[in-house]
């Protein structure tokens, strides 16, 4: 192996992917497992967390599920427990997971909103807050939110989930400086429109559809398996002093919004 290729190479290492079982997630994970790591699958659904892990066992990837709610802090602490005796130490956790509730701000129940922030912005500080301790000792790990381009921008009806994903850059940030002297680097990701479940009604719009591919340069979707590079990228030891960041990947909308 060279050394330029050893640099990128997640042989040895242990990756947990908050929301892995779907979606970016398990594409984030593919990448990740594809350059050697070990993958735990998060998520709420049991049933779909074993299917994607036995999709991915079928492809010759070492994964593990472990279904459990990112935002009950004593589960959360629990499983990293287990995971950590069982399978072992985290080194890369990815906090993908998220959701979105549309509706325009002076219609949007209390509720709807404060659920949004939690699965997007205060699990991703739990989760967080439970494998770091473990980096910390070894002094070394990789943390990856999930961001948005709603970190920076935001539509009508996405209030709620601009507000959790501009406070995910922020907490991106926050972590970045009170971890960096533990070697622990925390960066984030934002992704543009992508081709998912979540955005399929979407792109069936023909306005909306037009409209996206009319204002991205690359006058596209994007797909899923282009978020694996700078995943493996900010997961291996390649960005070491990369820290604190939120890097776009939007086929160059924000360029020229």
């Amino acid at each position: 192996m060279s050394n330029l290729t050893s640099l990128y190479s997640l042989e040895g290492k242990t990756a947990l992917v908050t929301g892995g079982y779907r979606g970016l997630g398990l594409s984030i994970s593919r990448g990740l497992a594809g350059a050697g790591a070990k993958i735990i699958l998060n998520g709420r659904s049991a049933d779909g967390v074993e299917a994607a892990v036995e999709g991915l066992r079928k492809e010759g990837y070492d994964a593990h599920g472990a279904p459990f709610d990112i935002t009950d802090e004593k589960a959360v602490g629990q499983s990293i427990e287990n995971l950590t005796t069982n399978i072992g130490p985290i080194d890369i956790l990815v906090n993908n997971a998220g959701i979105q509730k549309r509706h325009k701000l002076e219609e949007m129940p209390v509720e709807d909103f404060r659920t949004v922030l939690e699965v997007n912005l205060t699990a991703a500080f739990i989760v967080a807050k439970a494998v770091v301790p473990g980096m910390m000792e070894r002094e070394g790990g990789k943390v990856i939110n999930i961001c948005s381009l709603m970190s920076d921008l935001a539509r009508p009806t996405t209030g709620n989930y601009a507000a959790a994903k501009g406070g995910l850059r922020m907490l991106t940030r926050a972590m970045a400086g009170e971890w960096a002297s533990s070697n622990i680097q925390v960066n984030g990701i934002g992704p543009g429109y992508f081709a998912t479940e979540m955005t399929q009604k979407l792109k069936d719009d023909p306005d909306f559809n037009s409209w996206i591919c009319g204002r991205t340069p690359a006058g596209r979707w994007g797909m899923p398996e282009e978020l694996q590079g700078l995943a493996v990228f900010l997961a291996s030891g390649a960005s070491s002093f990369v820290n604190g960041q939120v890097i776009f990947v939007d086929g160059g909308l924000t360029a020229v919004i």
